[in-house]
This record gives C-alpha cells, structure tokens and sequence, in this order.
C-alpha cells in the first residue's frame, strides 16, 4: 500500500465520486445493478475505510482523516466510515463483512490489508498504484521515482494480493515527467488519471472478464520504493545538484529537505548556525558561480548558488526557515543585510 501526501486520496475521492456519479444517457447499461463497493482510502458506495482520526496541523487538533472528513462533508453516513488501528482488527473485519461488498477499492490506504479482509469481496480488491509496475512496489513510488529522476512514470489498476503491490495488472497508463515537477503535484496527476483507469475498468471487474485479461507481474524486474525516513531529507553537497534537485522534487510535501548552512557576520566576528528547509530548486548550467571559497553561497538572478559535488552547482529558488514563511531567495539575501553564507556539512 502506499503512503503518500495527505491530499492525494482527498482528491481521488473527490474525482471518483464526481466521475461516478455523471448523469450518462449509458449509466444504466453499464451498471445494469447497483453493485456494493467499498472505498478504502461513488456506483454505489457501501462502506468507507481509511486511517484512524490523528493530531495535524500546529494546533495538534484530533481531526479526522482527509478521506472522512470528505465523506462527512458529503453526507456519507458516519457508521460506515470505518477507521481501524490495523486492517486485522477482528471487530472491524466482523462489521466489514456484514455490508457484504462485492469490491473494495484501494487508493492510498497505508494498511496491510490481511488474507481474511481480502477473501471477503468476492470480486476482489482493486488497488490503484501510481507506478508503472512491477516497478516501484511500496510506501512510496512517486517519491523513489522522483528521487531517482525517472522521466516517465505512470499508474497501475491492479488486483490487491498479500504480496506487496504484487497483483496481477488489470491496466495501466504511462505518463512524461518533467525535471521540475514535484510530489505532490505528480501525486494528484496519477490519481486523477487513476480514478478515470478505474471507471473505465469497472464493466469489466463487475462482469468478471478483468481477471481474465488481467496480466501477471515479472517479479524478476520489481524494484521496491520504501517508506521515506525523515532522516533521509538532509542535503549533502558532496553529491552531484542533479540528485539533490531530485530530492528535493521527491520529497516536497513531507519531509522536506533540509540544509545546513552557516551565516557570518564579519562586522561582530558572529556566526549563526541554520537549518534551512528547501522549497524549490534547479540545476545550475551557468559557469559564473566560482569564488575565493568553494563553501561560500552566492547569489545570481533570484537564486542563491551552492557548489556541489562533480563541479556542478544548485540553485535555490524558495526557501524556508523554522517556524517561518516560505520565502523566495531574493528576499531571504536581501535579509541578510550584506552577511556571509557557507554550507556545512552533516
């Protein structure tokens, strides 16, 4: 299952149940019975299943998951949205299978869904993954395969098994990824394309032909996209600025990625250590960035420049203190009042 930014399944849910229910002169034949679907993460929607309520936002409110909140704010009967700790809770898999779904429709669930749930729906399970599998099963494939600066990406229809995102694949969709196009954004594109994949998908999971056509995956070519630490979004600028700015894009949203740099003042002779969370970035291609110090941070055109490893250099283009604004970098320089910038290592 994939654990992604607390937006991406607010959106899908907003899209599916918009796209689901469009009058259609045809709705009738390809629905000829309401069929009992349950949204883990509408035809029909007989139950609602996603994350327990959790403290978020600067006040650490208890709030509802984005999904519930969505269904509430819809109408959605509250006794049908379903928030257990663990998928393998014995009272909510006694009080799942008394709604007698005949498909559950994974997005973003972020639960190990265990054999006794996914023998309940006799259709099965549909997950929708945005990836192109069999590559990047796991937590997180839009971050990995940002961070590893793929150009093309894409999402999976695929049946949900015990194995991790190992089902077979009903259908799937490729999509170009630009240089500079982030998480966040290319979540929400992939599940928008997704919602749509699955609609048009549904005659053929309801009349039982998907399973048929359905292809299986080559395990020899999988590559698994782990759960992001928050360790993990400290730059080093010994690598290379390309895989720094890729970082950056994969991990915007949460966790971030986090710089070290140092702030001189020669007039007192001071020092001020910093933590800076870096918003947006790009690779350098100019080759004016040189100075008397390869540590010292410059600024040119809106961006301040840092030196990387390779002889290459990253831009800069917003930044964000602790418990500050997001700035853009020429207003954090003019800031500075004529002080030093270096970097620092970790």
């Amino acid at each position: 299952m994939q654990q992604l930014s607390s937006s991406s399944p607010s959106l899908f849910l907003r899209r599916f149940c918009c796209l689901a229910t469009r009058p259609s002169s045809s709705s009738s034949a390809v629905f000829p019975k309401k069929k009992k679907l349950v949204f883990l993460g509408s035809p029909s929607v007989a139950g609602i299943v996603t994350q327990p309520p959790s403290a978020r936002d600067r006040g650490k409110k208890v709030m509802p998951s984005h999904v519930a909140q969505l269904a509430l704010d819809r109408g959605f009967p509250a006794d049908l949205i379903f928030t257990p700790v663990k998928a393998s809770e014995e009272a909510f898999l006694s009080d799942f299978s008394a709604l007698e779904p005949e498909l559950c429709i994974t997005a973003a669930y972020g639960n190990i869904l265990p054999t006794k749930f996914l023998k309940i729906p006799p259709l099965g399970t549909v997950n929708i993954h945005p990836s192109l599998l069999p590559l990047y099963r796991g937590a997180a494939p839009v971050q990995r395969a940002l961070q590893d600066g793929v150009k093309e990406t894409g999402v999976s229809l695929a049946f949900t098994v015990r194995a991790l995102d190992a089902g077979a694949i009903i259908a799937c969709e490729k999509m170009e990824v630009d240089d500079h196009i982030k998480a966040p954004e290319l979540l929400d594109l992939l599940f928008a394309r997704g919602s749509e994949l699955l609609l048009q998908e549904l005659p053929s999971i309801f009349d039982g032909s998907a399973r048929t056509k359905a292809q299986e995956q080559d395990d020899s070519k999988a590559t698994l996209a782990p759960k992001i630490n928050q360790e993990e979004s400290w730059l080093s600028f010994d690598q290379e600025a390309s895989i720094l700015h890729n970082k950056v894009r994969a991990f915007a949203g949460w966790p971030g990625t986090r710089a070290k740099i140092l702030v001189i003042d020669e007039k007192s002779d001071k020092c001020n250590e910093l933590d800076l969370k870096v918003i947006t970035s790009r690779v350098y291609h100019g080759n004016d960035v040189q100075s008397s110090d390869d540590d010292e941070l410059t600024f040119r055109k809106g961006s301040l420049i840092i030196q990387c490893g390779g002889h290459t250099a990253l831009e800069i283009l917003e930044l964000q203190l602790p418990g500050k604004k997001v700035v853009n970098a020429t207003a954090f320089w003019n800031g500075l009042r004529g002080q030093k910038l270096k970097k620092l290592k970790l």
